[in-house]
Order: C-alpha cells, then structure tokens, then sequence
C-alpha cells in the first residue's frame, strides 16, 4: 500500500506560481512512476505530468514549458513547480503513484484567478 498526501494548493493570480508537494509513504519505494493529474469542474480528470525513477519527465502538451515535475527519493516527495499559471489550470491536482496509477491522493485545490 502506498499512500500518498498532497500539499501546496492555493488561490493564485493569472501569470503567477505555486508549487505542488506530494508526500509518499507506505511502499513508495518500489514505484518508479510517480505523477500529477488534474480536474477541472465538469471535467474528467486528465494527465498533466510524470516522472520515471529520477530523470525521465514527461508532460501534457497544455503545461509543456510552464510546469516541472521532481522527484526526491530520498524524502519520498514529487514536487509540481507550477508557473505561468492561467485560468484554465484551476483545477483539483492529485498526486499518483504507478503508471497506470495505482494509488491516489485526496487532492489540493488550485484555483487561478485574473
């Protein structure tokens, strides 16, 4: 069992930063996938971003340039560095473990406002 507790949400104007923190605990150690996804009111939840053991990052065309996914194993925690932020990223962010995922966490709220 993993589990997983996001932090880091917030209210946040258009064009500003917030960053996104996801403790794991539990069995964290044996998932090389760790990743961030979202959902906005009315809509499915979608993918933003992923990393792979340390270096392998991935992300979603809409974030590409404006989000950075991390990871520190040594603290069982992947950071969301969120910048550029605009109105369509409010959403509710969970943090997931697996590829597919296989755990979730409750979610933060992030909401951007102009």
């Amino acid at each position: 069992q993993v589990q997983l507790v996001e932090s880091g949400g917030g209210l946040v104007q258009a064009g500003g930063s917030l960053r996104l923190s996801c403790a794991a605990s539990g069995s964290s150690a044996s998932i090389n996938a760790m990743g961030w996804y979202r959902q906005a009111p009315g809509k499915e939840r979608g993918w933003v971003a992923s990393i792979i053991r340390s270096d392998n990052k991935m992300y979603a065309d809409s974030v590409k340039g404006r989000f950075t996914i991390s990871r520190d194993n040594a603290k069982n925690t992947v950071d969301l560095q969120m910048t550029g932020l605009k109105l369509e990223d409010t959403a509710v962010y969970y943090c997931a473990a697996g590829w597919p995922p296989l755990y979730w966490g409750q979610g933060t709220q992030v909401t951007v406002s102009s």
